[in-house]
This record gives C-alpha cells, sequence and structure tokens, in this order.
C-alpha cells in the first residue's frame, strides 16, 4: 500500500522520534537533555562504551557519530528492528492513535490530484518568474532593484510578477493543457459570484510560499499600484494551501538552522520582504506569517525547529501590539525549556531598513537585546498605570496572577509565579533616597539628615525611633529571604518528603507552596515532578529521595534533615506518626503564609513612608509609623507562638534528649 506524505509526516509530528528509540536504548543522563528534546545513549547499531549515538525530537533524526548511521523514524525501525516499511508505518501509527489508512480508491484519487497540482502551481510559477523579465515586469524589476535585492535573492526566492491582465495565466495554463477545474482548485482565479473566471493576481510582485518539502503550494502578491484595494494578496484556502499552518521560508530556515553554520535559533519576523532583506544580509534562518497575526499553528511549527525562537517586531505602537498578542499566544502553551524571546526594532524602522545601509551588524544588536517572555509580560504589565497607592498595587498583582494562571504547564506555572512575586518585591521596595542623594532609614537620621529629610532647607524636628527586638531584628521577616533556609520552610519542605502521602489529600495546596529560599524553590520543582509520574501507593518516601538524590539534591537533604534534628522538630522526620506528621505541616503552612503576607504589608508601608517623607506629611507618616510598628509587633508575637508549638514536641516528653536518627 502506497502512504500519502501528508499522513506520514502526520504521525511523524505526534511521535517523539525518542520515544521510538528509547525502546531500544537507555539514555545517558549526564549528556541528555530531556527538557530541550535533546538524547544521547550508546549506539544501538554497533556495540560502543560511551555513548555517541544521539537523537532530537525537534529534527525527527538520529545519528551516530561512532558508525555514521542516520535516519527517522521509519528507518530505525526498519533497519534496527527488521520491520517492513508498512509495518513500521503501522507501529508509529499506534504510538500515535492514528488509525492507519484503509485503501481508498477515492483517497489515492485525491493524492494523484494533489500530486497535478503541485504540478499546475510549478508551471504558475515558472510563468510570473518569465513576465518579470518582459517588458511588462520593467516597473516591477526597478522596484525590486530599488529595494536593494540583488538578481541572485530575486531568484533564490523565485521572485516573477503578474501582468495587468485578467486572462493572462489562465490562459498561458490553458494553453498547457491544465483544466478550468484544476486552475481554480489551485486558487489562481476568481470564480466565485462570476460568469466568468479570471486571474485573481494583477500587476502584482509574486512572492511564491513553499510547503516544508519546498513545493510551491500558494502565492503573496504585491501589488504595484498605490490604488490597489489591497497592498498585499494570499491566494485563498485551497487543497494545498491553509494560511494558518504554513510559515514563509520555513523549508530554508530550518536548513539554515540546522547546517553547519546553522544560527542555533528561527528568527519571525512580519513580512516576506523582511525575510529576503536578511536573507540577502547572511541571516538566512527568518521566517513569516502570511500576512496575519502569529496562529498557534505557526507557533507550533516553530517550536518544532527551536525550543526558543525570537519573535522581531516593529517598535511602534502597532508592532508593540501584535507583540503582546504573540504573548499571550505562546503564555497557556509553554514547557519546560520551550518558549519565546522578543526582539523589538527601533521605532519606525523594520528589518529591511536595519540591514540595507549598514549589513547585518545593527539587527544582530537588536538580536542581543531580545527578551524573554517573562520580562516582556512584566514590562507591559508593570508599564500600564501609576501604583502609588495600595489598590493599584493590588490590581497589579491581581492581573499578573491571572497571566501566569493560564500556563498549562504546571511547573513552568509554578517557576512563573515565583518569577513575578520576585518582580514585585523588587518592584515595590522603597528607595530610601532623598533628594540629596542621601539615605534614609527607620531608625533616626544618617550623614546629617532624619527621617523625614529637610524641607525649606529648614532640619525637621527629631523623630522617635522604632527599634526592633534583637530577636526580631534576626528574624526572617527583617532579615529578608536572602539568608540561609528558614527553619519552618526546613519544616514544612521535609514533612512532606518523610510523609508523601499528605499530597494525596492536599496536592493543590502542596504544589503551591511558595519558598523564599532558592534551593528549595529547585528541590520542589523537583519533587512534584518526580511525584507527578507515578500512582498514589506507590508515593513513597524511598521514592522520593531516590529521585531527590539522582537529581543532585542529597546533600541539600541531609543537611534539612540535621538542622530540624538538632531544633527537635520531631514532627517533619520519617519516624513521626502520620496524624502528628498532618499537624505538624498545616501549623508550619500556616505560619509560613503568615509570615509573607507580614513581609508584603512591611514592604508596602516602607513604600508609603518614603513618599509621605517626601512630601512632607507629618500626619500621615505618624499614622503609617504606627501601623509599621503593629506589624513588628504582630511578627514578633507570630515567632513567640511558632516558638511554643516548636518546642511541644520536646516538653511532650516524645523526644527524650536531641533528636536523632
Amino acid at each position: 500500500m502506497r502512504f500519502s506524505p501528508t499522513f506520514l509526516d502526520d504521525i511523524r509530528d505526534r511521535v517523539p522520534i525518542s520515544n521510538v528509540i528509547a525502546r531500544r536504548v537507555s539514555w545517558d543522563k549526564r549528556k541528555t537533555n530531556v527538557s530541550r528534546g535533546d538524547y544521547w545513549a550508546c549506539c544501538p547499531f554497533h556495540g560502543e562504551k560511551s555513548p555517541s549515538f544521539h537523537c532530537e525530537d525537534r529534527k525527527g533524526r538520529y545519528h551516530c557519530f561512532g558508525c555514521g548511521v542516520t535516519g527517522d523514524h521509519f528507518r530505525f525501525l526498519t533497519e534496527l528492528e527488521g520491520l517492513s516499511f508498512p509495518e513500521a508505518v503501522q507501529t508509529i501509527a499506534d504510538m500515535a492513535g492514528v488509525p492507519m489508512p484503509v485503501a481508498d480508491p477515492q483517497m489515492e484519487k485525491r493524492e494523484k490530484e494533489r500530486t497535478s497540482l503541485l504540478d499546475v502551481m510549478e508551471m504558475a510559477t515558472q510563468f510570473f518568474q518569465d513576465q518579470l523579465q518582459t517588458a511588462n515586469g520593467a516597473r516591477a524589476r526597478a522596484y525590486l532593484r530599488d529595494r536593494g535585492l540583488t538578481g541572485r535573492t530575486i531568484e533564490t526566492f523565485r521572485l516573477g510578477f503578474a501582468p495587468d491582465s485578467r486572462n493572462g495565466l489562465k490562459e498561458f495554463l490553458a494553453g498547457k493543457g491544465v483544466s478550468k477545474e484544476q486552475i481554480e482548485a489551485c486558487g489562481l482565479v476568481v470564480h466565485e459570484n462570476v460568469p466568468v473566471s479570471y486571474d485573481r493576481f494583477r500587476d502584482r510582485i509574486m512572492f511564491p510560499i513553499l510547503s516544508s518539502r519546498e513545493k510551491v503550494i500558494a502565492f503573496g502578491g504585491r501589488a504595484m499600484s498605490p490604488d490597489a484595494p489591497a497592498k498585499y494578496l494570499n491566494s485563498n484556502e485551497t487543497e494545498l494551501f491553509h494560511k494558518g499552518n504554513v510559515l514563509y521560508n520555513f523549508a530554508r530556515a530550518r536548513r539554515a538552522m540546522q547546517g553547519a553554520n546553522g544560527e542555533g535559533t528561527i528568527i519571525a519576523v512580519e513580512g516576506y520582504m523582511d525575510v529576503i532583506a536578511l536573507h540577502q544580509a547572511g541571516i538566512e534562518n527568518a521566517v513569516a506569517p502570511l500576512g496575519t497575526a502569529l496562529t498557534e499553528n505557526q507557533l507550533d511549527l516553530l517550536w518544532k525547529m527551536t525550543s526558543q525562537p525570537v519573535l522581531c517586531f516593529d517598535g511602534d505602537g502597532a508592532g508593540i501590539r501584535a507583540a503582546n498578542r504573540a504573548a499571550d499566544l505562546a503564555l497557556p502553551n509553554l514547557k519546560p525549556g520551550r518558549s519565546v524571546r522578543f526582539a523589538l526594532l527601533p521605532d519606525g524602522k523594520d528589518p529591511d531598513d536595519l540591514v540595507k545601509h549598514e549589513g547585518r551588524a545593527p539587527f544582530d544588536k537588536v538580536m542581543a537585546q531580545a527578551k524573554p517572555l517573562s520580562e516582556m509580560l512584566w514590562d507591559r504589565e508593570a508599564r500600564s498605570g501609576k501604583f502609588d497607592t495600595p489598590e493599584a498595587r493590588a490590581e497589579l498583582e491581581a492581573r499578573l496572577r491571572q497571566l501566569v494562571a493560564v500556563i498549562a504547564d504546571e511547573n513552568v506555572r509554578r517557576h512563573y509565579q515565583q518569577d513575578m512575586r520576585d518582580k514585585l518585591n523588587s518592584f515595590f521596595q522603597p528607595q530610601f533616597q532623598n533628594r540629596g542623594g542621601e539615605r534614609r532609614n527607620f531608625g533616626g537620621s544618617t550623614g546629617g539628615g532624619n527621617f523625614r529629610g529637610q524641607k525649606g532647607g529648614a532640619p525637621a524636628g527629631p523623630r522617635t525611633p522604632v527599634a526592633a527586638s534583637d530577636r526580631l531584628t534576626r528574624s526572617g521577616l527583617v532579615r529578608g529571604h536572602q539568608d540561609n533556609t528558614a527553619l519552618r520552610e526546613c519544616v514544612l519542605a521535609l514533612t512532606v518528603i518523610n510523609h508523601p502521602s499528605l499530597m494525596l489529600d492536599d496536592y493543590d495546596e502542596i504544589a503551591a507552596i511558595d519558598y523564599d529560599n532558592r534551593d528549595l524553590q529547585k528541590l520542589w520543582s523537583a519533587m512534584l515532578g518526580a511525584a507527578a509520574v507515578v500512582a498514589g501507593p506507590h508515593l513513597t518516601r524511598d521514592y522520593l529521595m531516590e529521585c531527590l538524590d539522582v537529581a543532585g539534591f542529597g546533600s541539600l537533604l541531609k543537611n534539612l534533615d540535621q538542622q530540624v534534628r538538632n531544633a527537635r522538630l520531631w514532627t517533619a522526620t520519617e519516624q513521626a506518626a502520620m496524624e502528628d506528621a498532618r499537624e505538624g505541616y498545616r501549623q508550619a503552612l500556616a505560619f509560613h503564609k503568615r509570615a509573607k503576607d507580614l513581609r508584603w504589608q512591611k514592604i508596602e508601608l516602607e513604600r508609603d513612608i518614603a513618599q509621605a517623607t517626601e512630601a512632607g506629611d507629618d500626619s500621615e507618616i505618624d499614622r503609617l509609623m504606627r501601623a509599621s510598628q503593629e506589624v513588628q509587633y504582630e511578627a514578633l508575637r507570630l515567632e513567640n507562638q511558632e516558638a511554643i508549638i516548636d518546642g511541644f514536641g520536646v516538653l511532650s516528653g516524645r523526644v527524650k534528649g536531641a533528636a536523632s536518627h
């Protein structure tokens, strides 16, 4: 049975090649990068002790640097497992969950028709290319020359010209024996609601649009007349062409990226001419959507080529809006190691402008300054208004929460939540600098100034400092989250790891725990990832400890365990009864949440006090200082209460002496 290229491409795209090969090899943990779809193993085709066999999911190919074998899904199965080609196709189709096509005369007929339509499109391309070289194409040649395109570039992209004639192409194809139905099926004529069809493209420079197999499937046309109703016109949807599933220059850019001098990424720009100008300047890894905003399918095409494509937009208002739409499109579809970056051009410039006079250097500089998606989202929201009131700051925080909530992948969503919290903390952190550059603090004056600063050149009266106790000064609330792991966070993490059945009842809450300590953030992400791949009965402490040790967290776990044992916090140890561990976890989580709330209040009050000081508003300063003192007292009460509960294990007699293994 003959399989259509469309069917083979479909099942190949649905199944990562690593899944096919993993049935016969064990991946090397040191060299493999799962998040990037980059895998290494000892070659299954020849014996070796060090891994030289490599496969990449985004390319759908494998290659052994030892024996030189190379191929795709089907070749791996036919050469290694001895399957026939139809058997290999059946295997991949089963893995993809796609039924095998049945022998269908109608389908075979359509496939033949599709092939013949490609032949018609090739004839049309040749017609347009020939017309560009005639007297009718003189204006078009002059336009392309004025845009700085060389003859070689015009030939590479097979640019052409559609003459200003209602029947020029139609009559040419008819003379070649092409039927009226085939011409209409290719979208080369307008035939709906008119008595006689006529050429769709007239008086336009023609840009052939190629499939991933480098066959012409459609055209884009740029009007020569300034009075044309549409400056750019694309082919309509046909059997060959679905606009939202195609990128201009896709095949050529993919080939450039995969070559010996590959660029390592793909750049998506806004138009045909941008792609062509960049190619002429030596930047061959650029693609463009087809006259519309980037679609989800086009974004998937980009991700199949590279894990982090760069989306390049004009720096004007329209370009920024397009970039924001692309950011919103990408956000729900992020996965570990898969994102996008944004390059914004100088206002009023497009890629063609940048490279025309100075070559690729200015464009390379723009690419080097490309922003990650998280920065793009933050800049958009943080610059959308003033945040001089608690209500405005709360609104910003709520908007960021809503944005991040749409990320489908749990691990990526958690890291975005942490990143946005870090940005909010930094953004709302008060700047204690007066107009003269002197630093202010809560406890009086430094460098000759005082808390309120000076107004009108006259020194203000002294203020009574708000003193914090030594214990509060040493606390996590005042120190911030840059010091070593807080004991409270140690208890939270170890209690869950030592008693993973807690996750069966409270998984969502446990997954949402927001640690201040960076090491614990990484540990938590790894722990949740390990827990997600096993069923409930198999989620044991031994399983988690083994996974985390393999991931490189063994030393951290030992330090955390020693810390809680030195503090005699028996509920966090593996020996604690389940009901005691659950109660200890809930208490630690409640304290953790409350401490974070108090820290946020402290940050906002500090910012408000700084603003009131600048304004010289004494009554507002007094009110804010009292509120700040209340927050400090509340933090002290919280730590005292926590100390009483922490001591319960020792006082109860459950543990005699220091807790030990």
